[in-house]
């Protein structure tokens, strides 16, 4: 795309004026002074430039140069960065998979256009609109541009389905497909209830309060609220979450910048779970909006954090559009726990620096021992109720630390996991034997509590993985092999019924959930933990 020179000098203004204030000296001398510089190259230079590529590189080594989290988004990406946490996207939903170069159809969404026409899983797409897809070597991207649309708009498809004898045709009209952050909710034991957020977006709360209601229903007392691996999203939908565990109006987080005053966000006093006893599981891939629910409940000794330290993202990031449809997310603030703690890593010595600080917890211990993480006093805080001491300055550090789990994940296991191996021999054991399973285990309950691959089925997947590349290890298989067939039914219930039944078989061998459900069963642990004893 060719930018014209007024155009690269208005962009650039708009990088600095849009929405905020700015001085007369910045506007004439500093900003004009970056579109000159690009008139000059595209009036003068030796050499054909791209001026929309040479203007991207500047604003993103600019951005990179003020803090770690102030980023460029190009126009075509903006979309696909905003649906997430929007909530929703516009296709004919369905969840897919590519297996020996076929769009197999995994699950139609429930109450989505395509199951209200009649897609069904293992459904084989083999054209859309006319176009033949199948044994073509299409990618995911290429799937995914063909079926997702605007609101309203048709699809047509043409389907395989194993037992009929013609190729079946649909017309799906697209429609708004919701996005899901909560991956799972179910009852851990007769009192305690099941969370996991994969992220914090629009929808996060109903979500989340709708699973709430139903596994109140079950006799709910106690909340495990999984964060691990959820890198944040909206900070207002962890304040609404966090709303529900306080009877009073406590402070939940606050913000301060340079040209942001400071803006303070506080429970109701009307939580419907502020008798419950609550623990929040954290990771090193817990951040932002996860930190922020993390250090209200830490605070004010609310809720026990179980886990390791989350990664350390303080900073509080606006959207501004530019001309031509992309955008900056640029930093504006940084937001504090009710302690006044900032959780934000330190990044004063420029970006590289500050990911390999992040690199580092892998390789000098901190996911084996707490006793490799070091704070200084000076970042000492105490809890608001109990006087615990926490702290501030890189992440939320867990009231118990669960060291990660690696005994388990010899070099062999973790090459058949790098390779794809288990989703790509699972998916292919689904298609077989969809129609055999569903009829010998008429419940997941049934399933979860029978169901074991054979001797000549393991064979088959160890020959699976020979044929990738990786060579069958006899002694690390055993040292891994519960994990291993753990992983593999896990992703069979997956593909049978939901996500929900992947995570409660693949729990079950987690220790960090282990550790949690002992803690939250035991009041007067629990509440030793937390201070109050």
């Amino acid at each position: 795309m060719k930018i014209s020179k007024k155009g690269i000098i208005f962009l650039f203004i708009t990088v600095w004026i849009y929405n905020q204030s700015v001085s007369s000296q910045v506007l004439n001398e500093e900003t004009f002074k970056i579109g000159r510089t690009l008139s000059l190259i595209d009036a003068f230079y030796v050499d054909t430039t791209n001026m929309a590529s040479l203007a991207e590189n500047i604003i993103i080594d600019l951005l990179k140069n003020l803090d770690p989290h102030s980023t460029y988004i190009s126009a075509k990406d903006v979309k696909d960065m905003n649906e997430p946490l929007l909530g929703n996207f516009e296709g004919i939903g369905i969840q897919f998979n590519l297996l020996h170069d076929t769009i197999i159809v995994v699950e139609p969404i429930s109450g989505g256009p395509s199951e209200r026409v009649g897609l069904r899983a293992g459904d084989r797409i083999i054209i859309i609109n006319g176009e033949k897809v199948a044994g073509v070597g299409i990618a995911t991207t290429g799937v995914r541009s063909r079926l997702m649309g605007t609101k309203g708009t048709s699809v047509n498809i043409n389907v395989f389905r194993k037992g009929e004898k013609d190729i079946l045709d649909f017309t799906i009209i697209r429609d708004k497909i919701p996005i899901n952050s909560l991956d799972a909710a179910y009852m851990l034991d007769q009192e305690t209830g099941y969370i996991k957020l994969n992220k914090f977006a629009a929808t996060t709360e109903k979500e989340f309060m709708d699973a709430v209601a139903i596994l109140q229903k079950s006799n709910l007392k106690n909340l495990i609220i999984d964060l691990r691996g959820n890198g944040g999203g909206f900070m207002t939908a962890a304040t609404e979450i966090a709303n529900n565990f306080f009877s009073n109006q406590n402070l939940l987080v606050y913000l301060i910048g340079r040209k942001t005053p400071r803006q303070d966000y506080r429970s109701t006093g009307r939580g419907s779970l502020s008798s419950a006893r609550v623990v929040v599981l954290t990771d090193e891939g817990s951040a932002s909006a996860s930190e922020i629910f993390a250090g209200a409940m830490q605070d004010w000794d609310r809720g026990i954090v179980v886990g390791r330290r989350t990664f350390g993202k303080g900073l509080v990031q606006n959207g501004f559009y530019l001309t031509d449809g992309s955008m900056i997310r640029l930093t504006i603030a940084r937001y504090y726990t009710p302690t006044g703690r900032l959780i934000q890593s330190p990044y004063n010595e420029g970006y590289d620096k500050y990911m390999q600080n992040y690199i580092k917890r892998y390789t000098d211990g901190e996911m084996l021992t707490a006793d490799s993480v070091h704070f200084p006093d000076s970042l000492k805080y105490r809890t608001l109720i109990n006087k615990r001491i926490v702290y501030g300055g890189g992440g939320i550090m867990p009231d118990v630390f669960v060291p990660a789990d690696t005994s388990n994940y010899p070099e062999y296991f973790r090459a058949l996991v790098r390779k794809g191996i288990d989703n790509s021999f699972v998916l292919e054991y689904a298609d077989k034997n969809r129609a055999r399973i569903t009829s010998e285990y008429r419940s997941f309950e049934d399933f979860k509590n029978r169901f074991k691959f054979t001797a000549g089925e393991i064979e088959a997947f160890i020959k699976k993985g020979e044929e990738s590349g990786v060579k069958y290890n006899e002694s690390q298989y055993k040292i891994s092999e519960s994990e291993i067939l753990t992983v593999l039914k896990a992703r069979l219930a997956n593909y049978l019924w939901q996500t929900n039944e992947f995570y409660r078989i693949i729990n079950e061998k987690d220790i960090v959930i282990e550790k949690a459900l002992k803690i939250i069963s035991d009041k007067d642990a629990y509440d030793k933990i937390l201070g109050y004893k």
